[in-house]
């Protein structure tokens, strides 16, 4: 039977993950029919657009996975790419600070883990942290140089440009069927069907209801995570880039303080439950995406395990004086007033069923699909080895 393919790779999602698969997929397949679908107006309105716009160095992750080696690896191909087409961008390096004791260990942990990665690290005593950073505070330090900065938004325009797509903006899909011996064809809320012989979901808030939707169980659910954000009113205090010492039980990175493209300095983000998948204020509830978060056994196992962690950010969310005591322990010279609320963003962040945080990468296939099923941070950073490996797996598939 013969089947008039709208294209040979039907993209779901238009963030810089799922438009860096389209250009790859060209780039390495010239003349492979790309469609993107992404229910936005435009591209990067999620995770892409609403991160803190840093270049990751890859200095917090384990040695020998994806994180680490895309981290690294695309840290250094997004400069090129952000310098080959004028996107604005900039190496600023950044400090890892410890103010207490009993973060030394983990500070020296990040300092040998780097140099397993293969980044420069540079040791500083509390005396030397005031020649990057005259008013923060510390115990001990890492300078790491590789760290940069971006404007990952003009980055997804670029991809999305150069890759050659068809892409459709506007178009969300409410079904997929996929026949294994023939491909899969998308239904979108518009009533259009799209046929194509390779699906990939890079569906990032919504990659788990993807993957459902075309037949395949990801063993995961997405559970939301809101990082809340403010801007710093008196940007003359951070000349650069200052993160906390992270805790390993958590891919998060704790409260920093980020000099952007702009000129502005963010602070934050925190990491409290969503109670929507695109849920980026307390006001933003959707009872169905909320009792599927509930359902899933994971969601009760964080809960139980990590609850002391979580009341602590909750209490920094409802709290301007506790988000401000959190941020006064790297920048003591800062005050509530010194904070302004701005834009917040979700992380979609894989939970296993026992309750594990996944803190890899997680690409799956099934018959005739690819599912990136965890693309937090630093995805963005990354996005051009992930969109290299989901490309190689799509064409495989063909």
């Amino acid at each position: 039977m013969r089947i008039a393919y709208d294209c040979d790779v039907l993209v779901i999602g238009g963030g810089i993950v799922g438009l860096s698969t389209a250009y790859a997929i060209t780039r390495a397949a010239p003349g492979t029919r790309v469609t993107v679908l992404e229910k936005e107006p435009g591209p990067a309105r999620h995770q892409t657009g609403r991160n803190s716009g840093v270049i990751h160095s890859g200095v917090y992750y384990r040695p020998g996975s994806l994180k680490a080696r895309y981290a690294v690896r695309g840290a250094a191909e997004m400069v090129k790419f952000c310098a080959e087409y004028g996107i604005p961008h900039a190496v600023t390096g950044k400090l890892i600070v410890a103010t207490d004791r009993a973060e030394l260990p983990r500070l020296h942990a990040l300092v040998q883990r780097g140099r397993e990665n293969g980044i420069p690290v540079r040791e500083l005593g509390a005396s030397q942290i005031a020649e990057y950073e005259p008013e923060v505070r510390g115990l001990a330090a890492i300078h790491v140089g590789t760290t940069g900065i971006c404007d990952f938004v003009a980055v997804a325009r670029q991809l999305a440009h150069g890759s050659g797509a068809e892409i459709r903006y506007g178009t969300r899909v409410v079904r997929v069927d996929r026949r294994p011996e023939r491909g899969v064809a998308v239904l979108t809320a518009a009533g259009d069907v799209v046929r194509g012989r390779v699906l990939v979901n890079c569906a990032g808030l919504q990659c788990d209801e993807i993957a459902r939707l075309t037949g395949d169980d990801p063993d995961m659910r997405i559970v939301p995570f809101r990082g809340e954000y403010y801007e710093l009113a008196r940007p003359e205090l951070v000349r650069g880039l200052v993160y906390p010492v992270p805790d390993p039980a958590f891919p998060f990175l704790g409260v920093h303080l980020t000099r952007g493209i702009d000129g502005g300095v963010h602070v934050g983000p925190n990491a409290v439950p969503a109670l929507a998948r695109e849920g980026y204020g307390w006001g933003t509830v959707r009872p169905r995406e909320l009792a599927s978060t509930l359902a899933w056994p994971g969601s009760w196992r964080i809960a139980r395990r990590h609850w002391r962690y979580g009341a602590g950010e909750l209490r920094r969310s409802l709290s301007r004086t506790a988000f401000t005591d959190a941020v006064g322990r790297l920048l003591p010279g800062v005050s509530e007033a010194d904070l302004v609320p701005t834009a917040a963003g979700v992380r979609a962040q894989a939970v296993l069923r026992d309750g594990t945080l996944v803190d890899d990468f997680l690409i799956r296939e099934g018959p005739r699909a690819v599912h990136v099923l965890n693309a937090p941070s630093p995805a963005a950073t990354a996005s051009l080895p992930i969109g290299r490996e989901v490309a190689r797996r799509a064409l495989s598939a063909l």
